[in-house]
């Protein structure tokens, strides 16, 4: 029974969507994914792919994902390592994928040369929080999450002041 962590391939979309998708189901958000295959191939397969993702296998069945992005630390200096989403099929927990997925994710962001990796978990999801404890992670409770979607950000995008000529000329281009 072996375990490979690999990097994915415009192959593996259709099983990118789904780990998203039952990762929705299990945050008790099923019908809040609206990405479609052809958004993941376009932002994480292009020129310049906005994302990362490793897939997990088991004896050759998919069992999980990591999805991740570089951020950047303006009081570092230095690119940091965003973990968006982790997470592995019922059938195949307990076995390390888990671990193993965040230890390559680790390890991209050590190679990398990233000081920091970071993520989010949901305060009642009590399984992960305590398998990220035992990882070494740290919880930083004094912040808050805070998100800017749909009709609000279009409001404040539109409040936004005529853009300085260099701006406009970029664009222009």
């Amino acid at each position: 029974m072996a375990t490979t962590i690999r990097t994915a391939t415009p192959a593996d979309v259709p099983q990118i969507l789904s780990f998203i998708r039952a990762l929705a189901a299990y945050e008790r958000e099923p019908d809040a994914v609206t990405a479609t295959e052809a958004d993941l191939m376009r932002d994480g397969f292009g020129l310049n792919p906005f994302y990362s993702c490793l897939i997990a296998e088991h004896d050759g069945q998919p069992a999980g994902f990591a999805f991740y992005f570089f951020n950047y630390s303006t009081w570092m200096g230095r690119p940091g390592l965003y973990l968006e989403d982790i997470y592995v099929q019922p059938e195949f927990r307990g076995l390390g994928i888990g671990k193993a997925l965040l230890q390559q994710v680790a390890a991209i962001a050590v190679e990398k040369n990233c000081p920091r990796l970071q993520w989010e978990v949901l305060d009642w999801n009590t399984p992960a929080i305590e398998f990220y404890r035992a990882m070494g992670a740290e919880f930083l409770d004094e912040w808050r999450n805070v998100r800017v979607t749909g009709e609000a950000l279009k409001r404040l995008a539109g409040a936004a002041p005529e853009a300085v000529p260099e701006m406009q000329a970029e664009a222009a281009q």
